[in-house]
């Protein structure tokens, strides 16, 4: 089946299963950024937005992305890149395989104009599993990044 949706801001059509998952399916056109990890929603490192919104995409049908807005971190550039300056002055990109899902995270808290407190950082990252760091750096890198934007 057929599948018409916009992905980072292009509009595309891809070829898929009726039971395949939007991680096959990227990185099938290229899309290697989006990650596979766990396999069931825990690890945070197959994250894109789904119409700006924070989606596991190894448990989201490519054929429920029909019509719908895709962003990978391919799609926001600049903060990736001002996030990845912060992580590294940190320390807090050790081995960086969660780096695109956390950007992305991030990316869904700022557009979504909630406080940059501990709190709300923590609510974005729940789903973005690190094994390298103990997200103090993290958190204290996504605290500068925001404090930038101001």
């Amino acid at each position: 089946m057929k599948i018409s949706l916009t992905l980072n801001n292009r509009p595309k059509t891809f070829d898929v299963a009726p039971d395949e998952y939007l991680v096959d399916t990227l990185r099938r056109y290229g899309y290697t950024s989006v990650r596979r990890g766990c396999d069931t929603t825990s690890c945070g490192v197959c994250t894109l937005l789904v119409d700006d919104k924070p989606v596991p995409s190894c448990a989201f049908l490519s054929a429920r992305a029909d019509g719908a807005r895709l962003t990978t971190v391919e799609g926001i550039p600049e903060t990736a890149s001002k996030l990845a300056e912060h992580f590294g002055e940190r320390g807090a990109d050790q081995c960086g395989f969660c780096n695109p899902g956390i950007a992305l995270a991030v990316h869904s808290m700022e557009q979504s104009g909630m406080p940059a407190d501990d709190a709300t950082i923590d609510h974005y990252l729940v789903g973005n599993l690190c094994r390298c760091t103990g997200y103090q750096s993290q958190r204290e890198a996504i605290k500068a990044y925001l404090g930038d934007k101001k």
